[in-house]
C-alpha cells in the first residue's frame, strides 16, 4: 500500500479548512489561495503562482504588501513596550494623534483609537447619542459599515439579513443616490435631487429632535462605488446644520488616499462632525481603527464622562504601524499616484466599454472603483441581481473563476468587479490587470441580449 503524499500548500489548506472558520461562506467547497508571501501589488502562493491583488486585499493594503518600514517600526515599538492600558499613554499614541490632526478636515483634532472599522462605527453611534441626547441614526441602504451588530444594522448590506432579528433599534434607512439606477427614475442632469428631499422627508417623519446623526460613507465602496451627485453631501451637511444633527463620515474604506485625497469627503467640500476610519490607517498591516471628532464634541466631554472604551484602544504596536504608514503615504507620493492611476484607469475602462457590451457602468474615484456588468445596456438588466442567490451567480462565478485562473485576486460581488489596487501600482501593472479583466469579461459578453 502506497502512502499518498500531499504538497505543502495542500497541507496548509487542509489545516485551515479542518481547524478554522471562514467569513461569509459555506464551509465546504472552498478553494482558498495559500499565500506564502506578498510584495507590492502581488501575492505568491506555495506553488509559485503569482496573483495581482487588484482589490488591495479588502481595499485596505493601500501602501502595497511587504513594506519593511512597517516591520521595522513595529519591531522597535515592541522592543520598548507592546501593551499598556488605555489610561496610560505612549509617545507613539500622541504622535499618531497629532499626525492625524494634520491631515483631517479642519477642526477634527482629537481621536479615540479603536480596533477596526466596525468598532469605530459602533463608537461613533454611541458618541453621537451621548453628545446629542437623541437616539435615532439615519443611514443608507446600499452601504456597509461593519459586521458587528450596531455597524451591521447601520449598513444595508444583505449579509446582515441572517441576523436581522437582532438588529440594533433606532436605525433609519434611506434610499441611495444611485444615479445609474435612480430610485426615482431621474437623470442627474435634470433631477431635483430627489435623493436629498427624500432624506428631508424622513427627517420630518422621524422627528428631527430625535435624530442624533446621519451616517454617510465618504465615498461608496463595497456596495458598488455608487457616485454621489456633485452637491449631494453638501446638501446633506446643510440638512444636518438645519436640524442640529451630527454628520458621521464612514471613511473606513475611502480614507487615507484611496480616493486620491486623504479622505473621501475632501472631494465634496464637506467637513463632518465625526470620522470613523480604519483599513488604510495601517494599510492592513495591523488592526487599528480611529474615531476622530471635532473640537466642539471633544470639549463637551472635558467635564463629562466619555462612556467609551476598549481594552486595545491606542495599542502601541498598532499605533506604530499607523504612524509609519502615514509617513509612507507622504514619502512615496501615494495620494498623487492614486489620482494619476485613477485617471489612467478611467481612460482605459472607457476603451474596454467599446470592446465589451456587457460593461454597463464604471464608477471610480482615485483607486476605488468597480465595473458593473449588465445583460443589456438599454434595460440595464444586471448580470447578477442585488443579493443574488447562488443560481443567479452562475455567470459572474465564471468571470470570477477566470480572473483567478489568470492570476488576479480581486473582489467580485453580484454584477460588480472591483478595481481598487494598492496605491503604489504602476501603469504597467494596471495594464496587466485590465488585460485579465478584459479576458474574463468576454465570458459575460456571451450573455448580452
Amino acid at each position: 500500500m502506497t502512502q499518498t503524499t500531499i504538497s505543502e500548500a495542500q497541507e496548509i489548506i487542509r489545516d485551515n479548512m479542518d481547524y478554522t472558520l471562514f467569513s461569509w461562506s459555506k464551509q465546504k467547497g472552498l478553494a482558498p489561495i495559500a499565500v506564502k508571501y506578498a510584495r507590492g501589488v502581488y501575492l505568491y502562493d506555495y506553488d509559485g503562482k503569482r496573483y495581482l491583488d487588484f482589490s488591495s486585499g479588502l481595499m485596505n493594503v493601500n501602501i502595497g504588501h511587504g513594506n519593511q518600514r512597517i516591520t521595522q517600526a513595529v519591531m522597535e515599538q515592541m522592543q520598548q513596550v507592546s501593551y499598556v492600558t488605555p489610561s496610560c499613554v505612549t509617545k507613539v499614541r500622541g504622535e499618531l494623534g497629532k499626525k492625524l490632526a494634520s491631515v483631517t478636515p479642519p477642526g477634527l483634532t482629537k481621536t479615540l483609537f479603536t480596533v477596526c472599522g466596525a468598532s469605530a462605527i459602533e463608537n461613533a453611534i454611541k458618541l453621537a447619542r451621548l453628545y446629542t441626547g437623541r437616539h435615532k441614526v439615519i443611514a443608507r441602504y446600499r452601504a456597509f459599515h461593519g459586521a458587528s451588530y450596531g455597524a451591521m444594522t447601520a449598513g444595508g448590506d444583505p449579509r446582515k439579513l441572517a441576523s436581522d432579528a437582532q438588529q440594533v433599534p433606532n436605525i433609519i434607512h434611506v434610499e441611495d443616490p444611485y444615479c445609474y439606477r435612480c430610485p426615482w427614475g431621474q437623470e442627474i442632469t435634470t433631477c431635483r435631487r430627489e435623493c436629498v428631499s427624500h432624506i428631508e422627508r424622513v427627517i420630518e417623519f422621524e422627528g428631527p429632535e430625535n435624530i442624533a446623526a446621519i451616517l454617510m460613507e465618504g465615498e461608496s465602496g463595497s456596495s458598488g462605488c455608487i457616485k454621489y451627485p456633485p452637491d449631494y453631501l453638501k446638501k446633506v451637511r446643510a440638512l444636518c446644520d438645519k436640524h442640529n444633527i451630527l454628520l458621521i463620515a464612514d471613511e473606513v474604506m475611502s480614507g487615507f488616499g484611496r480616493t486620491g485625497k486623504w479622505f473621501g469627503v475632501d472631494y465634496h467640500g464637506v467637513v463632518p462632525d465625526i470620522i470613523a476610519t480604519a483599513k488604510g490607517l495601517t494599510a492592513g498591516y495591523l488592526p487599528l481603527g480611529a474615531l476622530i471628532v471635532n473640537d466642539a464634541i471633544a470639549e463637551y466631554f472635558n467635564d463629562r464622562v466619555l462612556w467609551l472604551g476598549l481594552t486595545y484602544s491606542a495599542h502601541p504596536v498598532s499605533c506604530a504601524a499607523g504612524l509609519e504608514t502615514l509617513k509612507i503615504y507622504e514619502d512615496e507620493n501615494l495620494l498623487e499616484n492614486a489620482t494619476n492611476m485613477g485617471h489612467y484607469i478611467d481612460q482605459q475602462v472607457e476603451l474596454l466599454k467599446q470592446k465589451h457590451p456587457s460593461i454597463g457602468d464604471f464608477r471610480n474615484t482615485g483607486l476605488l472603483g468597480c465595473i458593473e456588468l449588465v445583460k443589456n445596456r438599454t434595460t440595464k438588466e444586471p448580470m447578477a441581481p442585488f443579493n443574488a442567490k447562488p443560481d443567479e451567480m452562475a455567470i459572474m462565478n465564471k468571470v470570477a473563476a477566470k480572473l483567478k485562473e489568470l492570476g488576479m485576486y480581486t473582489f467580485v460581488r453580484w454584477n460588480y468587479i472591483f478595481i481598487a489596487p494598492p496605491l503604489c501600482i504602476t501603469r504597467e501593472e494596471v495594464d496587466e490587470g485590465l488585460a485579465m479583466i478584459s479576458e474574463a469579461i468576454a465570458i459575460a459578453d456571451e450573455f448580452v441580449n
